[in-house]
């Protein structure tokens, strides 16, 4: 076994009851740090604190990683430039965080007549945010209901 000290120098190749003699000696632990190589390496370490220091690893990469929701903003056919540029300006807020956008039309009662009006505002936010997001899933209609879903470039 290919021995490492507690001060990271190596000794050389040893048996196994020397190993753990040296790591008696200094009060640690024996561990095996690379056992599929052609000599198994062992370090003298504290065990303990090897393992606290992974659970810290583990916990901060879990914090940075984050997961990407799907948010939905709901428009009607004859919406107002004002409500128009409020919801655009929530799905730029979205795109920047890295989600993806569902944006729903709803029709009622004879709006359903002027469905290329649905066409036509969907057309509209696809050119309005064609540099900062894609489209995932082109418009479609499924009863009342007109979707689109875009996803940040």
């Amino acid at each position: 076994m290919l021995l490492i000290d507690s001060n990271g120098e190596k000794r050389g190749v040893v048996p196994i009851d020397e190993a753990l003699d040296a790591a008696r000696r200094v009060d640690l632990d024996l561990v095996e740090v690379a056992p599929n190589s052609d000599v198994p390496v062992v370090k003298i370490l504290d065990y303990g604190k090897l393992r606290f220091e992974q659970q810290k690893k583990k916990a901060a990469q879990r914090k940075s990683q984050r997961t990407q929701d799907i948010k939905e903003i709901k428009m009607r056919p004859n919406i107002d430039d004002h409500d128009y540029e409020t919801k655009t300006k929530h799905m730029t807020r979205f795109f920047g965080r890295g989600d993806k956008v569902k944006v729903t039309i709803r029709f009622r009662g004879r709006e359903m007549v002027h469905m290329n009006r649905g066409a036509d505002l969907l057309k509209r936010v696809k050119e309005d945010f064609d540099d900062i997001a894609k489209i995932e899933f082109e418009p479609r209609t499924e009863g009342r209901v007109m979707t689109m879903v875009m996803a940040p470039k």
